[in-house]
């Protein structure tokens, strides 16, 4: 029985025409000059965000830490929503690399988002020379760990403006921008305006091997050419990848597909008596009464998800097809009873 890979839209496999463009790229030294692939990638992805300029990284990590780095100072104060991907799921770079002291705010204003009325409050004013200074606001749209959840443009403004009137920079984690656009029905830089960088992903939804790219002003993005060197990121014939990016970007027309397979997902899920919530993008975080048990079920019934805390994670992808659904909810309906809550 072919398993049907729902842990994450990174399992996806370079499509036939990615494969054939990566082989034909044209390719250069980025480090002794500059890539002409990547280069060409680096504009594509900086005019779709309305962003001066764009560099190419080898993973979403490193363009967020990239981004801290060129905001924080050693002992600087960050602050993030509560269970932000660069809070829990970048082994501490935000601190180690970064120097970052990182502040979660709760979700007060919806599903991984926190309020203008927080950022306000939590930074705080500037204080004398003994206090601890926070200098940078760090968004993540969407929300991974909150289910995927969207922050509106009109949310997204107001947090970027209570930031601003605090002095702090805004970096914003958008490693499924993509796909907030997508929901909304608005371009990207919709929902970049007045941050200072933001770091977008290539692998997640979009079908690449591995590559992001971390975007701001052109001095911003020469300082972090200079950092990306230093974190061991300088590539070479990276023209390789950036041709698998530039591919990878021709599928944006494309992802509400993917958010129509996770919400019949959901549909059927529910129809099972589970409790799943309407998804507003792509991920589907299922509660359930036991994690590993449920987990260890699907896993032998040929569906394979992944466990965030007490729920358990699906992300429907591009290289699953309505039918590869229809047949994951046929697999899980004689397990159903296993995932229902009392």
């Amino acid at each position: 029985m072919r398993p049907i890979d729902l842990r994450s839209d990174t399992v996806t496999q370079p499509s036939p025409d990615m494969r054939a463009a990566m082989a034909a790229a044209e390719v250069g030294d980025d480090v002794l000059e500059r890539d002409p692939t990547l280069a060409r990638l680096e504009v594509r992805v900086a005019d779709l965000l309305g962003m001066e300029a764009a560099l190419w990284v080898p993973s979403g990590c490193m363009g967020n830490v990239i981004g801290l780095m060129l905001h924080l100072k050693r002992g600087d104060r960050f602050l993030a929503p509560a269970q932000a991907h660069v809070l829990g799921s970048e082994l501490g770079t935000a601190a180690w690399l970064a120097g970052g002291m990182p502040e979660a705010l709760a979700w007060e204003g919806g599903p991984g988002r926190p309020t203008p009325a927080q950022v306000t409050k939590t930074a705080g004013s500037p204080g004398p020379y003994y206090s601890l200074c926070t200098t940078l606001l760090c968004l993540e749209n969407t929300h991974n760990f909150a289910g995927g959840t969207v922050t509106p443009q009109a949310e997204h403004r107001a947090l970027v403006a209570a930031a601003k009137a605090a002095k702090l920079a805004v970096h914003l984690d958008g490693a499924r921008l993509w796909h907030a656009a997508a929901a909304l029905g608005l371009p990207p830089s919709a929902l970049t305006e007045g941050v200072d960088t933001v770091q977008v992903c290539l692998s997640k939804g979009l079908g690449a091997p591995m590559g992001s790219l971390v975007c701001g002003s052109k001095p911003a993005m020469a300082e972090a050419r200079r950092l990306r060197k230093m974190l061991g990121g300088g590539v070479r014939q990276g023209g390789v990848m950036g041709a698998a990016g530039l591919v990878a970007l021709d599928y944006l027309p494309r992802i509400p597909e993917d958010h129509a397979k996770t919400q019949r997902l959901a549909e059927g899920l529910r129809g099972f008596g589970i409790a799943a919530p309407v998804p507003e993008t792509n991920i589907l975080l299922v509660p359930v009464p036991d994690a590993t048990l449920a987990l260890a079920t699907l896993e032998s019934a040929g569906v394979r998800t992944l466990p965030v805390g007490p729920a358990i994670r699906f992300i429907p992808h591009r290289d699953l097809a309505m039918a590869d659904i229809e047949e994951a909810l046929r697999r899980i309906e004689p397990v159903a009873h296993l995932l229902r809550r009392a």
